[in-house]
């Protein structure tokens, strides 16, 4: 009888247990529809890390670590969701990665996830991405492939966007393949390819005249030209 009685209670706390995640879920869900109809991205943060916890998900783990990576919370992106490489991540996985790992400055794991990206789909946006890392990294071999595929396959429309001014701007994605490829010359040869780096800096600033990273960057190549130059002529002891 003890038995039937302690059976009976069990069940009894399984099913309330069940009804009240099935109540708690639908609660969150319509919390989810409301605070994205009210742009509330806290809210919407606070409802999927709910929901995940109620009945977790992958397509809710991906979307609560992209909305992260926009918010530019890449720590708790990465937290969400891993850095790990998996097989089987989905495209939304593997561009948060990939941009998050970049922004908390990790290059060598962030290019992992970059040529996945790549590998799946590729195209000059991320090749950008990828010839950027690889120039940090001084893999110039690497930077120069993916220079050479950005420069051949950039289309007219794709804009990179800079911010070093008061005032951001943009400039044609071929510019700044023009750019990473005057950086290329000179990490080659610091000395011998100055002149090579400010020849392709010219014809970039002469395609997109708005681009402030190409003149302070020619004068920083002609600052270091000249200060070769000084101590060359500076008599041997």
């Amino acid at each position: 009888m003890k038995r039937i009685v302690v059976l009976g209670i069990m069940l009894s706390s399984i099913f309330v247990s069940a009804q009240s995640n099935a109540d708690l879920l639908k609660h969150f869900e319509a919390y989810y529809k409301q605070m994205q109809i009210q742009g509330d991205v806290q809210g919407i943060i606070n409802a999927l890390t709910h929901l995940n916890v109620i009945a977790p998900s992958e397509a809710r783990k991906d979307t609560l670590a992209y909305i992260y990576m926009s918010e530019g919370k890449y720590v708790e992106a990465l937290n969400t969701i891993g850095i790990e490489k998996v097989l089987n991540d989905t495209d939304i996985a593997i561009q948060v990665k990939a941009v998050s790992l970049k922004a908390v400055k990790q290059p060598d794991l962030a290019a992992g996830h970059f040529e996945e990206m790549f590998k799946r789909s590729p195209n000059a946006l991320v090749a950008y991405e990828l010839a950027e890392l690889y120039l940090q990294t001084k893999k110039l071999t690497d930077a120069e492939k993916y220079i050479k595929y950005g420069l051949a396959n950039s289309k007219e429309e794709q804009k990179k966007a800079y911010y070093e001014s008061q005032s951001p701007y943009e400039v044609p994605l071929k510019s700044a393949f023009m750019y990473l490829d005057a950086l290329l010359a000179y990490n080659k040869d610091a000395k011998a390819n100055i002149d090579a780096a400010v020849d392709i800096l010219d014809a970039t600033l002469k395609a997109s005249p708005n681009f402030n990273l190409i003149q302070i960057t020619k004068n920083e190549l002609l600052r270091q030209k000249q200060m070769l130059q000084s101590q060359s002529a500076q008599p041997k002891k």
